[in-house]
């Protein structure tokens, strides 16, 4: 029954969400060619990494009006909600709904509300959103993303952060960005240590002052910072299925989370792209009982630090723990 426990998850790319069978509809309907990208099964499809940039690059091509995205929020919360899922936070990119136009921004951020609040009404599942900006398009461009997550702060956008090439730029490049949120009262997250070694989580938690960092899995190669990150309250919001898949662990019991946990860093599970990587949520909770042994008291405990940890307001989070503490 483990899998089927309540869920919050708190790391999640609404295109990379993306259902296969929704992306080969819409690629249907507006006569583009998707060959290539699917397997024989109708499952994303690629090699390596590269490969898998080029895919979702491809998939997420098709994705051009507030329209698709509305549609695309109800088919992402649909599996969320078959999950058990009753909290999602997702990562939102101005970069792709209206080229950072701040007038555009507002058309997509409504669309995309408003499918999440029909979504919410029907299976009880509540969403907000993360702005992100994308390092590898560079601090000037991130300086636009932020204003629009400034100007649409609120009780539906409650965070900001930063996703995409990690080697690209450093942390401090985006500081200014990242200021202008923290101002706005945005919560802060950032993506490090994923591809990058434990240098890139201790700059990103450094110098963007951020509260949570998105996968974190190689600051368990400094035993220093593992201490530091546990006696701060930094929560990582670990993504396994995905590190597995992409090769940044080379398998389940080489994750890294539980030694995490043992050291009193707060860890938190997500799917990342699901689609992408063929899991869910109640695989990732499958996967890790049956390599770790954890059980639902464990399971309850990460689902509480998630909800803890999630960037919504205080009536919504006392909600959540609710529910989460209902047998």
């Amino acid at each position: 029954m483990t899998a089927h426990l309540p869920k919050v998850e708190l790391h999640l790319h609404l295109e990379g969400a993306a259902p296969p069978t929704f992306i080969r509809g819409l690629a249907q309907e507006k006569s583009i060619n998707l060959d290539g990208i699917f397997d024989e099964a109708g499952h994303y499809s690629y090699r390596d990494f590269n490969d898998f940039l080029r895919v979702y690059e491809a998939a997420t091509s098709v994705l051009t009006t507030p329209e698709d995205y509305a549609r695309l929020t109800s088919a992402v919360l649909e599996q969320c909600a078959a999950n058990d899922v009753i909290y999602a936070e997702t990562f939102l990119s101005p970069d792709f709904c209206g080229g950072r136009d701040l007038g555009a921004w507002r058309e997509y951020l409504h669309a995309m509300q408003d499918a999440a609040d029909k979504a919410e009404a029907q299976d009880g599942i509540v969403l907000r959103g993360i702005v992100t900006c994308i390092r590898h398009f560079g601090p000037e461009k991130a300086k636009e993303t932020a204003v629009c997550a400034a100007e649409t702060a609120g009780d539906w956008i409650v965070g900001f952060g930063i996703a995409g090439d990690e080697m690209a730029g450093a942390p401090r490049d985006f500081a200014y960005s990242f200021d202008m949120a923290r101002e706005a009262e945005l919560r802060l997250t950032a993506h490090a240590g994923e591809w990058g070694g434990a240098a890139s989580v201790h700059a990103a938690w450094r110098d963007l002052r951020v509260e949570r960092i998105g996968h974190g899995v190689h600051a368990i190669q400094d035993p220093k910072l593992v201490d530091d990150l546990a006696a701060a309250g930094v929560v990582l919001e670990v993504c396994p299925g995905s590190n597995v898949a992409l090769g940044v662990a080379k398998s389940w019991a080489d994750h890294p989370i539980d030694k995490f946990r043992s050291a009193g860093v707060k860890v938190t599970v997500s799917t990342d792209d699901p689609p992408f990587f063929h899991t869910s949520m109640r695989h990732e909770y499958d996967r890790l009982a049956d390599t770790f042994g954890w059980g639902d008291e464990i399971f309850r405990e990460i689902a509480k630090t998630s909800a803890e940890a999630a960037f919504c307001d205080a009536e919504t989070r006392a909600a959540l723990l609710t529910k989460l503490e209902t047998p």
